[in-house]
């Protein structure tokens, strides 16, 4: 007879807007409850899971014993997962301020107690890649943890997700863990074509020509930020597909001072996005051009909101809860690619 597969739970800590709990979700995992401080994300996390609780609360100030007490979470439930993407910005090659992001830099610590208290079958974790290599890192401690608490099976790596069925070259950490000793553990099979910016977005992909400055107010949301004359200039000046800002750096009416000498630096500031190539990692201010290779391959403008949410993953249909193109392009860019957690929930059904 063969043997029924259970029914996995999860819950989702720094959940943010919800792209783990998506994907999770998108797998047949029953994703209980997700955990954030984030006030801005409630809206967008609880429209588009129904069912799951979003918990806005400092996962510092959270009891251990909270989700036994608030929804009969079981000690040593082989069934659970606990997922702890914490935010990463202490850890992130690209932040300056070391100082402000300071606070995020134990938050693994707070999650590992709640591994502690309820031993769950599974621990998913994703994170930049600094986390292994950053001195101060929270890492050593957090994998000694795991080993104390009897998670003999813990696999990881730095993985390219762009070859996870994520249009992007986003480097990331990722690991799964288990206690279970009839299991074996990997992390998803790796796909031998990465996905391409040409697979996703376009005309052909249901996204219309539109100009910079367009807001879209149906829960489509492409909606593209405004740009300044001089802007509009350089970019129209940037060949298409692929061109940089070496396209104007000869101009003196539209070089900005801090690039004159410095061609080699800060390279994809002001530079289209490729079709035949992943885009870039879709970080928080994917909206703006000067901040990384984020124009359009084509068209005179930053690639849209929805764009930004479809290279990493979102459902079309994942509507964003907010009238704000920061807060937008934050949730997106905070986010688990749907289609990765879709993968790990996958891998975790078939060990069941």
């Amino acid at each position: 007879m063969k043997k029924k597969s259970q029914q996995f739970k999860a819950i989702d800590f720094f959940c943010g807007g919800g792209g783990m709990t998506c994907g999770l979700r998108q797998a047949g995992i029953d994703v209980i409850a997700g955990v954030d401080i984030d006030k801005e994300a409630r809206a967008t996390y609880e429209h588009n899971n129904e069912g799951t609780v979003f918990i806005e609360k400092d996962i510092r100030r959270v009891h251990s014993d909270y989700f036994e007490r608030n929804f009969s979470i079981q000690k040593n439930d082989d069934s659970l997962i606990l997922v702890g993407c914490s935010p990463c910005q202490f850890y992130s090659i690209i932040n300056t301020d070391k100082e402000s992001s300071l606070k995020t830099k134990d938050l693994l610590r707070n999650f590992a107690r709640f591994v502690d208290y309820y031993r769950p079958g599974y621990v998913l974790v994703e994170n930049v890649p600094g986390i292994l290599t950053n001195k101060q890192s929270i890492w050593p401690m957090f994998h000694k943890k795991l080993k104390d608490l009897g998670y003999d099976k813990i696999v990881y790596d730095i993985i390219d997700m762009s070859y996870y069925g994520v249009p992007q070259s986003r480097r990331r950490f990722s690991l799964i863990a288990t206690r279970l000793k009839d299991i074996e553990v990997h992390l998803p099979q790796k796909d031998e074509r990465q996905a391409l910016l040409s697979d996703f977005i376009g005309v052909r992909h249901g996204f219309a020509q539109i100009s910079a400055g367009t807001k879209d107010t149906t829960d489509f949301n492409h909606t593209v930020a405004g740009l300044s004359d001089k802007c509009l200039r350089r970019l129209k000046k940037t060949k298409h597909d692929g061109g940089s800002r070496l396209c104007w750096a000869d101009d003196p009416e539209l070089q900005l001072r801090c690039f004159v000498g410095k061609d080699d630096s800060f390279k994809d500031s002001y530079g289209r996005m490729w079709w035949n190539k992943p885009a870039p990692t879709i970080t928080t201010k994917f909206f703006s051009i000067s901040n990384g290779r984020f124009g359009h391959p084509d068209e005179d403008r930053a690639i849209s909101l929805r764009e930004g949410a479809t290279l990493q993953t979102f459902p079309k249909d994942y509507v964003f809860k907010s009238n704000s193109i920061a807060t937008t392009a934050r949730l997106i860019g905070n986010a688990v690619p749907c289609e990765y957690a879709r993968r790990l929930g996958l891998l975790i059904q078939q060990n069941g």
